[in-house]
């Protein structure tokens, strides 16, 4: 594509004839959108340090109180896709949201896919479709798409969460838009215990639930335990690692981003392969370091970075005693279903 012809080669009376029609040649862009083996991406390495954030946060409740917010978000943004573009990734909206005690973050709904990754704090909780999900640290919460939900306070101190979102990809299809709601009524009886029992599912006469979304709490306590156990069984391996899924189906939880929980040894050093989709990291417990296109960050708890597509990537423990757990995000659901999902 070095051969092809400029937009400057062409008369200038063409050109205009050519805009007149809302038309534009393609080769003298052609090799901008169909580069050569690797695609062009914005996306930069880039991290964001909890310890900085936090205080930041904390000065937001005291300026903005929940009635002004909604929601009392930090976003997280990229600077190679610009600060307003609000988006960590080409598909990924990433912000820390703070709810202070008594407060009540109001009912609504939306077209993208939310989850909610709970960083400190407790007495706080979810109302998702009437199910009450308690907002511990390290828990995974799914507000999927179209499904009311509030943020209500009950405890002590403020609670601070990460969120991430399909926000992006669904803005740029121009289908992105929210409703208000009145307060949920808690359904005592809803609730979905049974998902996290191993092996087993409900199959009342002989069928199957045709819920999308089962299960909407992940514990971090039982993820944990998992890995715990998985590692006990492949003592060998430097990390063992697991998939949020949809536990009637066995897919991803959600449908255009993965998410997934990663256990490094202590000490140990992990090389993760370039793929296709670009990631999010966020420490949940322990230090780690890193090191993505020639960046090496430090990451201490509630720690994140980012990495782009494409990039190989390498994580080290950087504690010699404990392991270290790691909370992934990536937009591999979505590169799946494209039909370009690729591991090099």
């Amino acid at each position: 594509m070095d051969n092809l012809g400029t937009l400057e080669e062409l008369p200038a009376e063409y050109v205009q004839a050519l805009s007149e029609e809302n038309l534009v040649p393609l080769w003298p862009s052609l090799g901008a959108v169909l580069p050569a083996d690797i695609p062009a991406r914005n996306t930069q390495p880039t991290h964001w340090s909890y310890n900085k954030i936090r205080p930041l946060l904390l000065r937001a409740g005291d300026l903005t109180p929940i009635e002004k917010a909604e929601r009392r978000v930090l976003v997280m943004s990229n600077p190679g896709h610009g600060l307003d573009a609000m988006k960590v990734s080409p598909s990924m909206y990433v912000g820390m949201q703070l709810l202070l005690p008594g407060e009540w973050a109001p009912s609504h709904r939306h077209t993208p896919n939310a989850v909610r990754m709970i960083i400190e704090g407790d007495g706080a909780y979810t109302t998702v479709a009437g199910e009450k999900c308690p907002m511990n640290h390290g828990d995974l919460i799914l507000t999927p798409s179209g499904l009311w939900h509030e943020h209500s306070h009950d405890g002590q101190n403020p609670v601070v969460w990460l969120d991430v979102l399909d926000l992006p990809l669904i803005y740029f299809m121009e289908t992105s838009y929210h409703n208000v709601g009145t307060r949920q009524t808690v359904n005592p009886t809803k609730g979905h215990g049974i998902y996290a029992n191993g092996g087993v599912l409900p199959a009342p006469v002989f069928t199957r639930h045709h819920n999308p979304y089962p299960m909407l709490r992940y514990p971090w306590s039982q993820v944990r335990a998992s890995l715990i156990a998985l590692s006990e069984a492949h003592p060998n391996e430097k990390s063992v690692q697991v998939e949020y899924i949809n536990p009637e189906t066995g897919d991803s939880a959600q449908n255009i981003l993965g998410f997934y929980a990663l256990m490094i040894q202590p000490g140990q050093t992990l090389d993760l392969p370039a793929r296709s989709p670009a990631s999010l990291f966020h420490v949940i417990e322990g230090k780690t370091k890193a090191e993505i296109s020639g960046n090496t960050f430090e990451l201490t708890e509630a720690d994140t970075c980012c990495a782009p597509g494409y990039t190989p990537i390498r994580l080290h423990n950087q504690d010699s005693t404990h392991p270290a757990f790691i909370f992934i995000a990536d937009e591999s659901p979505l590169h799946r279903k494209m039909g370009v999902l690729e591991t090099r």
